[in-house]
């Protein structure tokens, strides 16, 4: 189950695929700007709309996973220059394939203490 306070970084150009964890650690530290190492999940697209791959420390060493749909495709926000930050509702509904575009982040406000 992904947790709640999961931050998801997807990068809005595609990829090529054929790249390895070590180059796209890099890609994330030069073209994203962020910490490959630092526990976020980095989220890659392919030219082809049915796959997509992910990218994350956890704790003891790089993750890399790839999934590709065996039928139908990933649903991808307009490709612009920059990343898109997804919750992890999202990230489950983009790798079951689903359209994660339209299900914003609902924030709720703790409940006062009553008592």
């Amino acid at each position: 189950m992904l947790r709640s306070d999961l931050k998801v970084v997807l990068a809005t150009q595609p990829v090529d695929f054929r790249k390895s964890v070590h180059t796209l650690s890099a890609l994330v530290s030069e073209a994203l700007r962020a910490n490959p190492y630092c526990g976020d999940v980095f989220v890659f697209r392919s030219k082809r709309t049915d796959r997509v791959k992910l990218l994350a420390w956890d704790g003891s060493g790089m993750v890399l996973v790839t999934k590709w749909l065996h039928q139908g495709h990933f649903t991808w926000s307009l490709i612009r220059e920059g990343v898109v930050h997804l919750s992890a509702t999202q990230l489950a509904m983009l790798l079951d394939g689903l359209e994660w575009t339209r299900v914003s982040a609902k924030l709720v406000k703790q409940p006062a203490i009553v008592g």
